[in-house]
């Protein structure tokens, strides 16, 4: 409760802030313009929403796929999975996006620009969701890998029932952190005319010409998918408060 009443003061203070520094402008501001047009804006949401969901789900198994496979005994998966880290990482997403989709899209006939945009998003989010869990494994003493081993467990058994439990616990926050961070870089596919919320209202604002009120609100719309994400995480990290 002490943690709502303080989050509610600091966003009075916030809202505060830009209220009185609107009223200093000579301008008036539209704040209806976002409900005139909310059908459209509601069908941007929604995709957003189902672009974020697909790409968060396969970004968490790609990044668990690309960290074990770094640590795997098969040369050939190592190489693989640190190339594949270090050149999305090296590389930006909006470049990404336009080389993936207009070349290797075009290629292999993919034409669905929401499938593809998922895609892209999950693998750029996987690289950087896989270094997160290879540095949560790599944090676990080497004598718990060692004594599992030498009591029978399986390499599968040792990362289910001792490692990966412990690093659950580590790598939520970072995790969490990427997921809000995936979630706002699908605004980036509007530029492949994917019809996301930011590509409605970027249409919405070409129309009236009201950038300041339109994309205040849109700041308000990606808030109401990553505040939840984040209140997730916070849930996520007392389950796993336990003694390692």
């Amino acid at each position: 409760m002490q943690n709502l009443v303080n989050g509610l003061l600091v966003g009075s203070l916030i809202a505060g802030f830009f209220i009185l520094t609107f009223l200093t402008l000579d301008y008036t501001p539209r704040w209806n313009l976002l409900w005139i047009y909310r059908d459209k804006v509601l069908g941007g949401f929604v995709n957003t929403l189902a672009i974020s969901s697909i790409a968060l789900v396969l970004s968490l198994i790609i990044g668990l796929l690309s960290a074990l496979s770094s640590r795997s005994r098969l040369v050939p998966l190592v190489t693989l999975g640190r190339f594949y880290v270090g050149l999305i990482r090296s590389t930006p997403l909006m470049v990404q996006i336009i080389i993936l989709f207009y070349v290797v899209g075009t290629a292999l006939h993919i034409t669905n620009r929401y499938l593809v945009g998922a895609l892209i998003l999950a693998l750029f989010s996987g690289a950087y969701v896989s270094e997160i869990i290879r540095g949560g494994i790599e944090s676990i003493p080497a004598s718990q890998v060692e004594s599992g081993l030498s009591l029978g467990f399986t390499r599968f058994q040792l990362y289910r029932h001792v490692i990966l439990p412990q690093v659950a616990k580590r790598i939520t926050p970072g995790i969490a952190g990427q997921l809000v961070s995936l979630v706002k870089d699908s605004s980036l596919l509007s530029i492949i005319a994917v019809s996301e919320v930011t590509k409605v209202v970027q249409e919405i604002d070409s129309l009236n010409y009201a950038t300041i009120e339109t994309f205040i609100q849109l700041a308000g719309l990606y808030l109401l998918i990553t505040l939840p994400l984040s209140a997730l995480s916070k849930a996520l990290e007392r389950r796993f408060a336990y003694e390692n």
